[in-house]
């Protein structure tokens, strides 16, 4: 059960509490600690993936019609139920799963159902809902391979009833290769199929339905010189039978549940004859370990290690289950319907072994392998995801002139004078590891006062600690007095790759990469997430293993962690970049080079309505990234005085400008031309009559949004009343209902990153010093000259 690290609890009838919310800042608030794991991090209000014996449901169960419902679970044309399958494997109630699915197949987005049909979902996070989806994914994926199976097999003429109704059983694809591989082209015809072809898969029908009338001597004929071969042709067979059948199947599942599975890893005889034993496999040159015990960590590394042949690994099933599964065989599923002579007896029995051995044991030791590389691909991806999004959401420490420092000894530290809002205002480059020293510290002393920079971040790389040294030094010393100057240590994972990039270098065109590099790297603490998202993820070195799980499911996930963070962070569509914009649900880059085409043909948006007369623009994109776009009115009116000064002929204003355009091919779209003050929140458009009927009921207005009055009426209203009962005044549910009070009573401009109250600032001194890190984040900040009593708080 996952849930967040902060929720707030909506206050019944004359209890003052707070409401719930993404990162709910209105007053009257009481933050309800939960338990959870430090390293998660939640959006929204209580998001936990619902257990299927849970009795608890957040929202009311809003499922499909049951003529529509049943049409969803016939459409992969298997035998089993889509739904209940989906179900079981997610721990997921069925009606969510209906529900799920069905936003799902109407191209809803990720963010947009965690945020805006949370009664659809269950309160589920995104997270949960991704694990969805992926294993609905998976499952199309297999009904897909069975439908093109049975179509070659057909082709290949092989196909029968009962080997059409296996492959349909099939609820995996471990499964579905257990069964379509002795039918492969090319693979070599199997001892049954052998049997089969001379005519014995009678014989064998009739040892289990009338052994009594069975004579092995009737058999022998060409192809089959004596009763032993006879024989051995029908244990064949129902060796085949037995290693198919699904009851059989799940039997012995079920005892290997019981027993203790291992897995053994040892040093290959390749690797022990050619000398070549890799030092960082010794952990596992004798390794064994119970598979519900082993990390996922540990699966990854076996298998790199078999991989490369410096390991052998083999699964370790108890003598125990085989001697009961022979038991239960012979006595019960495969026991003769009438009385059977000894010599038949006997062939039952050859054919449970043989099956057990050559057929049934690969198989699950297959099986194992497989469900352990998954769960562990699956675990590494997820730490992956986990640290992403701690690094992409770091609060961004705004407002101050910032320098970026790329460390290096050879060719110097490369500088990088960053403006309040990221503009480049000088760059340079600093020999502070050679000789000549104190006349690098006096160009220093100068770029800083100059500019008045009084933040440098310093990357980790090459020569970091060095220039780290460097710098505390300088700052101990007061040398750049009268600044209060403090320096922190950042990440410059992917700054190189990035600087060389053609992104950077239409960015950046005038620059050398290494000063890319330096701008990279203070961008990352002004503001990580306008900056990472430009760097691939997997060059911010954010996991392990990358390269030994799935490349396709690696990239999925990451992109779409940071599609949620971009997306619940919001942009500001006026002055944000193409770069970031193509990162919001709905938006992908051929539509963000559209947006960011008609905000320069035309000037700043107004409105979120005027997103429709861009190029592409559908009622389903719009629909899925309105609710994440901002209309700031305070950046919107400075692009608009910046125009008017640019402009050498002083026209009509930007809005009547605005409204005489319209975008190609969007004919007959009315769209407003006034400025919407709810454009400027989480609020998405289509709940704007709803908003504006709550205002009139607490006795405010849009213009009011943010104002500790507003927040007071709202607060007044909700203590006396439920907002249960309010929503159904206003004709809404609660959970948007909620969503309008976030909207409404948070301050403009809030960033839901602030609300992880990181350190921003502390005060420098001359007496002494300190280091401290920010937990649960991916950088070091480094204060030199703090005050004693401010280290020990930290």
């Amino acid at each position: 059960m996952k849930e967040e690290r902060v929720s707030f609890i909506v206050s019944e009838a004359h209890q003052a509490d707070g409401w719930a919310g993404e990162g709910s800042s209105q007053a009257g608030l009481k933050a309800k600690k939960e338990e959870v794991e430090e390293e998660d991090f939640r959006f929204d209000e209580p998001c936990q993936k619902k257990q299927k014996t849970s009795g608890a449901c957040l929202g009311q169960p809003t499922a499909l019609p049951s003529s529509q419902a049943q049409a969803l679970r016939n459409e992969l044309n298997m035998n089993w139920d889509l739904i209940e399958v989906l179900s079981i494997l997610t721990c997921v109630e069925r009606w969510v799963c209906v529900n799920i699915v069905t936003l799902l197949r109407e191209e809803n987005t990720v963010p947009f159902m965690v945020r805006y049909r949370k009664d659809m979902i269950n309160h589920m996070d995104a997270d949960a809902v991704r694990d969805v989806q992926l294993i609905y994914e998976e499952l199309c994926s297999l009904a897909k391979k069975t439908k093109s199976v049975i179509q070659t097999l057909k082709k290949d003429g092989v196909l029968t009833d009962e080997l059409e109704q296996d492959l349909r059983n099939c609820r995996s694809a471990d499964e579905l290769d257990h069964v379509y591989s002795p039918y492969k082209k090319g693979s070599k015809l199997t001892k049954a199929r052998r049997a089969k072809a001379l005519g014995l898969e009678e014989a064998a029908s009739a040892l289990m339905e009338k052994p009594h009338t069975l004579d092995l001597r009737a058999w022998v004929k060409t192809g089959l010189s004596s009763v032993e071969e006879v024989a051995t042709g029908v244990e064949h067979i129902l060796a085949d039978m037995i290693a198919k059948d699904p009851e059989t199947l799940t039997y012995v599942k079920t005892l290997c549940e019981n027993s203790s599975v291992t897995i053994q890893s040892s040093v290959s005889k390749s690797a022990l004859k050619e000398k070549e034993q890799d030092k960082s496999f010794h952990l596992y040159f004798d390794f064994t370990s119970n598979i519900q015990r082993i990390q996922p960590h540990q699966t990854l590394a076996i298998n790199r290690g078999e991989s490369l042949k410096i390991l052998t690994v083999k699964v370790n099933i108890p003598d125990r289950v085989k001697s009961d599964f022979t038991r239960w065989c012979i006595n019960n599923r495969w026991r003769p319907r009438t009385f059977a002579r000894e010599d038949l007896n006997i062939i039952i029995k050859n054919a449970v072994e043989d099956s057990y051995k050559r057929l049934i044991l690969p198989f699950l030791t297959r099986s194992y392998r497989n469900k352990l590389t998954s769960a562990a691909e699956k675990e590494s991806i997820a730490m992956f995801v986990r640290n992403l999004r701690q690094r992409l959401l770091l609060c961004p420490i705004r407002g101050c002139v910032i320098m970026g420092v790329d460390p290096g000894f050879r060719h110097g530290c490369k500088l990088a004078v960053l403006s309040p809002t990221s503009q480049i205002i000088h760059t340079d480059v600093v020999y502070l590891h050679n000789s000549g020293q104190q006349r690098e510290a006096d160009k220093l002393r100068h770029l800083m006062i100059k500019y008045s920079c009084t933040k440098v971040v310093i990357g980790n790389g090459t020569a970091c600690r060095e220039t780290e040294s460097f710098f505390a030094d300088l700052i101990s010393r007061r040398y750049f007095h009268p600044l209060d100057v403090s320096y922190c240590i950042t990440s410059e994972a992917g700054a190189s790759i990035y600087s060389v990039s053609p992104e950077a270098v239409k960015e950046m065109p005038d620059l050398d990469p290494n000063l890319r590099s330096a701008v990279s790297i203070g961008r990352r603490v002004q503001d990580p997430l306008a900056e990472l998202v430009k760097i691939d993820p997997k060059h911010i070195g954010i996991g392990t293993y990358q390269h030994d799980v799935s490349a396709g499911a690696l990239k999925a996930a990451l992109d779409g962690v940071v599609q949620e963070c971009v997306s619940f962070v919001g942009v500001d569509i006026n002055i944000c970049s193409e770069t970031l914009m193509r990162h919001v649900a709905g938006l992908n880059a051929g539509r963000a080079k559209n947006i960011a085409e008609w905000r320069e043909q035309n000037g700043p948006f107004i409105n979120r309505e005027q997103l429709k007369l861009v190029k592409g623009m559908g009622p389903k994109t719009y629909q899925q990234c309105a609710g994440f776009i901002r209309i700031n009115p305070q950046t919107r009116y400075a692009l608009i005085c910046k125009l008017a000064r640019s402009s050498p002929h002083p026209g009509p204003a930007v809005p009547e400008k605005l409204a005489a355009k319209k975008a190609k091919g969007k004919t007959g779209v009315n769209i407003s031309t006034s400025f919407n003050p709810l454009d400027q929140t989480c609020i998405h458009p289509e709940s704007y009559h709803v908003a504006q009927r709550f205002l009139s009921i607490v006795g405010g207005s849009a213009d009011q949004i943010g104002s500790a009055g507003l927040q007071q009426c709202v607060e007044s209203k909700v203590r006396s009343s439920s907002v249960e009962e309010l929503a159904k005044t206003v004709d809404t549910t609660p959970e948007t209902l909620k969503l309008i009070i976030d909207g409404l009573t948070q301050p403009p401009g809030f960033d839901i990153r602030q609300s992880k109250n990181p350190v921003t600032h502390i005060k420098t001194h001359t007496d002494s010093s300190c280091a401290f890190i920010i937990i649960g984040m991916s950088w070091q900040c480094n204060l030199i000259g703090s005050d004693s009593a401010a280290a020990c708080s930290l």
